[in-house]
């Protein structure tokens, strides 16, 4: 911080001032964040960026295009610059940086809140408010949205989120009241109903909660490296997962959410002792064939999981039967055989038989394979990768609007390369392609596995 030093003495701060007024007393705050903003969640990362202490909070690009970068947004920002105690200020809005305060009280845990709302409001109130935030959060007009259904997922957010960034009260009358009626207990939560359940209702919040989250570790036997990813989910746009390993099974947590399964969700649960052998794209093409596949190894996991002492198989295409050597290869690699236990699953897939003349080319998944989603199964983005890597059984968590009747279906689970990878949901006929964040996020990663799962356990808790 040699260069900022100069420039806050001369302003009439010491060193000693910056860091006992400013980077000591707010050191706690630093690292990766989740807002507590229902089931929308979100992703903050606090940071030391010169001589201010910023929260930027990180947003998906705009859906589809899951491959482009992050967007980042200022929330606060806390700085010595026209006093020798810290100010903290509120970034929020077109108007520039005025008065907040930041509460640090329990562990692991802090507010923020805005003192002066007013700057949050436009000249032509909330129209105009919904105009920019759904141009800046979507890309688009209302207008090029045809769909009715996603207009009032659209609509919902923004009325949910608008709570906690403008202080202001909205009323908003649904086309289909019991499509966005949340089933929540008022009582835990009076956020959730108040705008939708019950217009008259004056709660108003213009202050944000946020829960530490942490980085997974990474292990020896990882499939790929854990992280954060961005993903496609239907009507609800692009969403920000995070993918961890733990033992056998890889499995992504959401981060950010939606009405249907809410930011904390375990969203995808593979089995890596269960890979899945793709046939030749003409058989690729066909749904029938892939349920077929996932539905036979989705079956044997539910055998499985009534007689525990029944060993896990994997499944090639056109057999319908078992590739033992490919399953016992990938359970060395998640239970403890490291990266030479992962290149022994490779090879094994690689050598397990595959039916047609397409067989060398489709079978070797220690590289690339041709790949091509079935015909019928939905994609938000066309551009998805032509080759994969290696596939495995997972299951997939669906949910009816307000998080009511959530169920674990079977799907595919495809890794395409480093820094992608898919899922195809059965029952929706739905794909869902993935794609790595590259930005460089400090102070975020968790000091042990057993502090990671712990966090785990603490979000599903926040939303269940």
């Amino acid at each position: 911080m040699r260069e900022d030093l100069r420039k806050i003495e001369v302003a009439g701060v010491s060193s000693r001032e910056l860091y006992a007024k400013l980077l000591h007393p707010y050191r706690h705050i630093l690292g990766l964040w989740q807002p507590d903003i229902g089931p929308y969640g979100g992703l903050l990362n606090v940071v030391v960026d010169g001589l201010f202490i910023l929260g930027w909070m990180y947003l998906p690009p705009h859906d589809p295009r899951v491959e482009d970068p992050m967007r980042r947004r200022p929330l606060f920002r806390i700085h010595m610059l026209e006093s020798n105690k810290a100010a903290v200020e509120c970034m929020y809005g077109h108007k520039g940086p005025h008065k907040g305060d930041v509460q640090t009280g329990k562990k692991d845990e802090f507010s923020t809140k805005c003192n002066q709302t007013d700057h949050h409001r436009m000249p032509g109130g909330r129209q105009e408010e919904f105009r920019t935030w759904l141009e800046e959060e979507w890309g688009r007009t209302l207008e090029d949205i045809f769909h009715e259904h996603m207009q009032e997922l659209i609509l919902m957010k923004f009325i949910y989120t608008s709570q906690y960034e403008s202080g202001q009260y909205f009323t908003y009358f649904p086309t289909n009241p019991r499509s966005v009626a949340t089933e929540r207990d008022p009582t835990r939560d009076p956020r959730v109903n108040c705008r939708i359940l019950d217009p008259t209702c004056s709660y108003i919040c213009n202050c944000l909660t946020y829960r530490r989250i942490y980085l997974p570790p990474r292990l020896p036997s990882d499939l790929l490296q854990p992280g954060l990813f961005k993903g496609t989910y239907g009507s609800h746009g692009l969403e920000i997962i995070m993918l961890s390993f733990h033992g056998p099974r890889a499995r992504a947590t959401k981060l950010t959410g939606d009405p249907n399964v809410p930011a904390g969700q375990l969203t995808l649960d593979v089995d890596l002792n269960r890979p899945v052998h793709l046939p030749d794209l003409e058989h690729q093409r066909s749904v029938e064939e892939l349920s077929r596949l996932v539905l036979g190894v989705h079956e044997e996991a539910q055998q499985e999981a009534q007689s525990p002492d029944v060993a896990p198989q994997g499944v090639a295409a056109g057999e319908g039967a078992v590739a033992p050597q490919g399953a016992a290869a990938a359970k060395g690699a998640v239970d403890g055989g490291g990266a030479e236990g992962l290149e022994l699953a490779m090879e094994a897939q690689s050598e397990s038989p595959q039916p047609g003349p397409s067989s060398s080319s489709s079978s070797a998944t220690s590289e690339a394979q041709p790949f091509v989603l079935p015909l019928g199964v939905m994609a938000r983005n066309e551009v998805y990768p032509r080759t994969c890597k290696m596939c495995f059984y997972g299951t997939g968590l669906i949910a009816g609007h307000g998080f009511t009747s959530p169920e674990r279906t079977p799907g595919l689970f495809i890794l395409f390369d480093e820094d992608r990878f898919g899922f195809i949901w059965l029952e929706l006929k739905s794909f869902s392609l993935y794609s790595r964040l590259t930005d460089q996020l400090a102070h975020a990663y968790a000091p042990n596995m057993e502090r990671f799962e712990a966090m785990l356990r603490n979000m599903q808790s926040w939303t269940s």
